[in-house]
């Protein structure tokens, strides 16, 4: 997943996906203690698509705080 493609998502669109990729991650620790998971970078994958989806949040949410005291 790339950051330009979560940019042109709304903010519910990426709630919605920071659920899902929760849950997955979630999943995939359980996998890693049974032993179970096969493709051992998704973990590292999925965790790094959280981090960008809450950057993009994070930012938005700076940008609508600092909009309405600048003008």
């Amino acid at each position: 997943m790339k950051a330009q493609d979560l940019k042109t998502k709304s903010d519910d669109e990426l709630k919605d996906q920071l659920t899902q990729l929760r849950k997955e991650a979630f999943n995939l620790r359980f996998q890693t203690a049974s032993g179970q998971l096969e493709n051992t970078s998704r973990r590292r994958q999925v965790r790094r698509d959280i981090a960008r989806v809450k950057t993009i949040l994070g930012e938005r949410r700076s940008r609508s705080q600092a909009a309405p005291s600048a003008s």
